[in-house]
């Protein structure tokens, strides 16, 4: 099985990539685009798991802020089911 690019990365290189996937998704987010969104996010959080602490105060608050909270509201197992029509 080839080895995927994430699975390739390490320090400096998977901080930023953690960074760039979580603005990627905060852009699917705005644009309203919740598929591509949830496959980013889910993308960034494996990457930020694999971060040492010292790495993850690295990660812009901003962004943590969004990727912890305010899209685990909407992501979440706990959230809400959309309402059918």
């Amino acid at each position: 099985m080839p080895m995927n690019n994430d699975e390739a990365l390490s320090g400096a290189a998977l901080v930023k990539e953690t960074a760039r996937l979580i603005r990627l998704a905060r852009s699917h987010w705005d644009a309203h685009e919740n598929g591509a969104c949830r496959k980013e996010r889910e993308r960034a959080l494996a990457l930020y798991a694999r971060l040492s602490p010292e790495q993850k105060r690295e990660i812009p608050q901003a962004l943590l802020v969004w990727l912890r909270y305010r899209s685990e509201k909407y992501f979440g197992e706990g959230r809400t089911k959309p309402r059918k029509k």
